[in-house]
């Protein structure tokens, strides 16, 4: 019997280690953290081994393959020593892949991978296929192949993840954009970050698609050095030569394969960066087969994702937004782009190597007021204050950063939450830090 070690035990851990279990695996599942109850149980339930606050080394060296979760780094003690003696790691994704022979839809990029993934998972959904949404968001894939099986599953895929991929195949790969993140995990180098994106595309055959944002430079200048098998299929916000999915006269269209049209003002959701991300989602739903009826209809009744430009409330002529999922520069980029009003801007957390000069300009034209929110806002000052805008410095939690925006903004304006860094200094995750913000912005 072979010896599976699954280190990590949240959603993808416990997730592939019931998948092994399934399978027959002798399993045993290590966390340095503390394991969450909903996760214990659920290895309980299958009766598998596992520990917490620590890694046992003799209860893990000895495994036949690791799976890896994707928030430990490749510097940890314990992945240094599996690697030297030639142990395989993997993710739940690689894992998981294994044992399916569903079609696999997988999304990734910088920014807008999580609204494309779950547009495209309400696409395949209202068109009644029998469809799961895995990876960064929904259920464990490893899980959903243990315990339902589905025809199709559409996976949002992070470069962590993509690291340790090797053989998994994407039946469709969706290439939104690469710009610069957790560069602190890549050692502050861009090209690994950008190779990291393209393994999405790798094992892809003459039968598959490649769908990519057109107008991304970095993008365009790999796709030579990779040698791509896929059927290329490009988008951009306007026709041009190659681009299969554009907008013409107010109007979306597909050209491939199946010709497909319907009104940009009928699209659910607004700003230029939906309007890729919904161009991605209904090409990647024309290349599935489904009706033009269908698309158009999920198209347009689309509700949107939580923590991305979410609106909050108004308070006093004030509206708040929540856009706690911009987790890197580009994200606010984004978020600043489609506010039409005057913005006091939340941001700061755990940086990862940012350059803030991309949203410089942005923030002199629209930004009314700042507040920093972090432990350590030391790069925020150095970058921002020279502007000249009111600031509030905010090292203690949401509830005063919330209360320092309302007191800095006039009616008419718009307070942001779009931190541009990662939430672990002061939260759990990004969803603890919108929830909180949600919480007390509706306690003002």
């Amino acid at each position: 019997m072979k010896r599976l070690v699954v280190l990590g035990a949240g959603e993808s851990g416990a997730g592939a280690a019931v998948l092994a279990k399934v399978k027959g695996f002798e399993v045993f599942v290590s966390d340095m953290s503390a394991i969450k109850e909903k996760y214990k149980e659920q290895l309980q339930a299958y009766g598998i081994a596992w520990e917490e606050q620590q890694h046992t080394e003799e209860l893990i060296l000895n495994a036949d393959e690791v799976v890896k979760s994707p928030g430990i780094p490749n510097e940890a003690p314990i992945i240094q020593k599996l690697k030297a003696q030639g142990t395989s790691i993997i993710s739940e994704i690689e894992f998981a892949g294994r044992y399916t022979t569903a079609k696999m839809v997988c999304i990734t990029g910088s920014n807008g991978k999580t609204t494309t993934t779950s547009l495209i998972y309400h696409i395949f959904k209202s068109a009644g296929l029998n469809v799961g949404l895995a990876g960064n968001i929904g259920k464990s894939l490893a899980l959903q192949v243990a315990e339902e099986q589905h025809d199709y599953y559409i996976i949002e895929l992070s470069s962590f993840q993509l690291d340790d991929m090797y053989d998994f195949h994407a039946n469709i790969a969706v290439l939104m954009n690469i710009t610069p993140d957790h560069l602190d995990r890549y050692e502050h180098c861009m090209q690994n970050y950008i190779n990291a994106k393209f393994r999405i595309t790798q094992n892809q055959t003459p039968d598959d698609a490649f769908i990519f944002w057109n107008d991304d430079p970095i993008i365009k200048k790999e796709l030579e050095k990779h040698g791509l098998k896929a059927h290329l299929y490009p988008f951009s916000a306007i026709k041009k030569e190659g681009v299969i999915a554009y907008v013409e006269e107010n109007e979306v269209k597909i050209t491939e394969p199946i010709a497909f049209n319907m009104e940009q003002e009928e699209l659910a959701l607004t700003g230029q960066h939906n309007l890729y991300n919904s161009l991605a989602a209904g090409l990647s739903a024309n290349l599935a087969g489904i009706t033009k009826d269908n698309i158009r209809k999920a198209l347009s009744d689309f509700k949107g994702v939580e923590h991305r430009l979410e609106k909050v409330a108004r308070v006093r002529g004030i509206d708040f937004i929540n856009d706690s999922k911009a987790t890197n520069v580009n994200s606010c980029w984004y978020a600043l782009q489609s506010i039409k009003t005057k913005t006091v801007l939340i941001l700061g957390g755990k940086d990862k190597g940012n350059d803030y000069t991309e949203i410089e300009d942005l923030v002199r034209e629209k930004c009314s007021a700042l507040v920093y929110l972090g432990l350590h806002n030391e790069t925020l000052h150095a970058f921002f204050d020279r502007l000249g805008l009111p600031v509030a410095d905010v090292q203690t939690g949401m509830k005063e950063a919330v209360e320092a925006a309302y007191r800095l903004a006039q009616k008419g304006e718009t307070v942001l939450l779009s931190p541009c860094c990662a939430s672990f200094d002061l939260f759990k995750s990004y969803e603890d830090r919108g929830e909180q913000f949600k919480k007390y912005v509706r306690e003002l």
